[in-house]
């Protein structure tokens, strides 16, 4: 008789398994989507429960495009400044762990995320009143908005980045030459 452990797997079994893990996948990406409509459309505490839900899943070990995604969302629903700038430096450091950061060549979906996340950084210095830590972002935002196609999403960021120059200009502080973009920003 033969056992358990003595039966082959057959080949069709392994696209399978590849087939099952891109639908997980999708399926947080779905759910992010999903709570992210709550969040836009204003039910900020069942968006942040929804996705500190799929947080808790992932964790700190999940895939690095879930997290930067994530934390980048978790940030928005945030009632604390703090808690948002703390959110948004999360994922700042996921989308740096993803694949090709090495050879500085970000994965193509973080890469024209970067200019968004300097931006909610910038932002998040701002309210925290600290509008050095702001200019820098700001400015790592500008110079990785190169990135951005000229559409809707790539217009509405360089709206947002243009609207807090502006003010940040109106405010006091040393002025600085804008440092270099990141090299993982390059285009």
């Amino acid at each position: 008789m033969i056992g358990p452990d003595q039966v082959r797997r057959s080949e069709p079994e392994a696209p399978l398994t590849e087939q099952q893990q891109e639908a997980s996948e999708d399926a947080v990406m779905t759910r992010i989507g999903q709570a992210v409509i709550l969040l836009h459309a204003g039910d900020r505490e069942e968006a942040r429960n929804r996705l500190g839900e799929i947080w808790s899943e992932i964790g700190e070990a999940g895939d690095a495009l879930h997290r930067c995604t994530l934390a980048h969302y978790l940030a928005d629903a945030q009632d604390d400044p703090a808690d948002e700038l703390s959110w948004d430096l999360r994922a700042l450091a996921a989308a740096e762990a993803l694949p090709g950061r090495a050879e500085r060549r970000p994965h193509t979906a973080v890469r024209v995320f970067y200019p968004s996340l300097h931006l909610s950084l910038a932002a998040d210095y701002v309210k925290l009143r600290r509008p050095e830590e702001a200019r820098l972002h700001l400015a790592r935002a500008r110079a990785a908005a190169a990135a951005l196609s000229d559409d809707g999403y790539g217009n509405g960021v360089r709206a947002a980045i243009a609207r807090l120059e502006r003010r940040l200009a109106a405010e006091p502080g040393p002025a600085r030459p804008a440092p270099r973009p990141f090299p993982e920003q390059s285009p």
